[in-house]
């Protein structure tokens, strides 16, 4: 009797843990495996994450910052007033260094991936909010109306050098919780192996050692367009030119492919492919040749990447990308094949290969691609708050795990000579693929 006895209480005790669990597990925690949602990227783009990521931006002296815009506009003539306050960023394509300082300066930013801290011991990450890209074309211009003797660029960055290296949190983890921009592929040259081991915001890597950039802990930033985005409809109705390209004819390294490309297509009657530089009659020039073309040409430039990609995406004139070793912003999002064409570059400079293809392609494709480009293009508008400073940020924020992964990973490794990165993650186009076309269109 007393080992019955035992064992209706275990069950009765059993029983009532079972009743516990339930009752607690219902009310406190009523999510069950079947109804629990796995958010993808594609459902929660725009949303704030859980966990901010928090920067601190360095209280740099001004003449990393508005110092910079100052001496840019002295050498043009172009300073009416120096209070700081209407100090004005001279447009250009480098612009993202001046929104992205502006962000972090705006007291009532919000919606942002990350939240900008007063307390660096709070910090994630540390911004340098030096204008590099500014700094590089701020030298004295030849023929200039005045000469600015004093202003040397190495010696800004020189000089940013020594003062990061009096800050404690540099030198705590050698700079990998630091960010840069550098969206020039010239900005920061002098000090680039110095502070490699940093989060850079770059535009490609052409400029870049493998030793130097990976996309582990960098992030590729759009150019800020030049021409007046499209305000039109899809269609072709309008877009009376099969193809358009307007820029120097003659480029280095990659860029040579533009020569090659100027002998083949100049003469074909569809096409406009016209040399110019940066002016603002050829800015009015390439807005109208864009609004009114089915595709725009881009070819390599001095490194693989270039301003026009984005001008021809807010135009809404599918891109032709011929730049093999290309690198481009938020693919996590962005299928470019759907928005973009990719032609190899030997293909691209066989005689009658380019329009032979563009020609073959139906008006239902155009406007398929037309469509797919007003899905994304506000990835490529600075000005537009759920635009390219949001995202950029949301890249920055990716990367943090990572970066903390490889500061942990530096305090237990023993330090050895490698001859060649042992961290790479430089991607390379292994499929074979001529073009991207047929694909994009299927």
């Amino acid at each position: 009797m007393g080992r019955k006895s035992i064992v209706k209480q275990t069950v009765a005790t059993v029983l009532l843990i079972i009743v516990f669990y339930a009752f607690f597990n219902t009310s406190i925690y009523p999510y069950t495996y079947n109804n629990v949602h796995f958010h993808t990227h594609e459902n929660s783009i725009g949303k704030i994450p859980q966990k901010s990521v928090k920067v601190y931006m360095y209280d740099l002296p001004r003449k990393f910052t508005y110092g910079v815009i100052k001496n840019y506009l002295i050498v043009r003539g172009q300073l009416e007033n120096e209070d700081e306050a209407s100090l004005k960023y001279p447009g250009n394509q480098h612009a993202a260094e001046w929104y992205l300082f502006s962000d972090l300066n705006n007291p009532k930013r919000s919606g942002a991936y990350v939240t900008r801290v007063l307390d660096p011991d709070s910090a994630d990450l540390f911004y340098v909010p030096f204008f590099s890209s500014l700094s590089l074309v701020a030298n004295p211009v030849r023929d200039g109306p005045v000469v600015v003797e004093h202003y040397n660029d190495v010696e800004m960055q020189e000089d940013l050098m020594e003062w990061l290296g009096k800050q404690p949190y540099w030198k705590r983890n050698h700079g990998r919780d630091h960010v840069f921009i550098c969206q020039d592929p010239n900005a920061l040259h002098n000090i680039v192996n110095r502070v490699k081991d940093a989060m850079l915001l770059v535009s490609d890597f052409g400029r870049l050692g493998h030793n130097q950039a990976s996309f582990v802990k960098d992030v590729i930033l759009p150019y800020s367009h030049r021409i007046t985005t499209y305000k039109g409809d899809i269609g072709v109705e309008n877009r009376k030119y099969l193809m358009f390209f307007m820029g120097n004819r003659y480029r280095k390294e990659g860029g040579k492919i533009r020569d090659f490309l100027f002998k083949i297509l100049e003469n074909e009657e569809d096409v406009v492919i016209k040399h110019g530089t940066q002016s603002r009659e050829s800015r009015r020039m390439a807005t109208q040749g864009m609004h009114s073309s089915k595709f725009c040409l881009h070819p390599a430039g001095d490194t693989p990447s270039a301003c026009r990609l984005f001008d021809a995406i807010v135009s809404l004139c599918i891109p032709v990308i011929i730049s093999d070793y290309i690198e481009l912003p938020f693919e996590d999002v962005i299928d470019y094949r759907k928005i973009a064409v990719f032609v190899d570059t030997d293909s691209a400079v066989t005689p009658g290969y380019l329009v032979k293809l563009l020609r073959g392609v139906k008006t239902g494709t155009i406007l398929e691609f037309q469509q797919e480009l007003t899905k994304v293009r506000h990835y490529f508008e600075y000005d537009d708050p759920k635009g390219s400073v949001n995202e950029i940020w949301r890249q920055v924020s990716l990367k943090v795990p990572l970066i903390k992964l490889m500061i942990n990973r530096d305090k237990r490794l023993v330090k050895r000579e490698l001859t060649e990165p042992d961290c790479s993650c430089l991607c390379t186009n292994q499929t074979g693929i001529h073009e991207s076309f047929h694909d994009a269109a299927s």
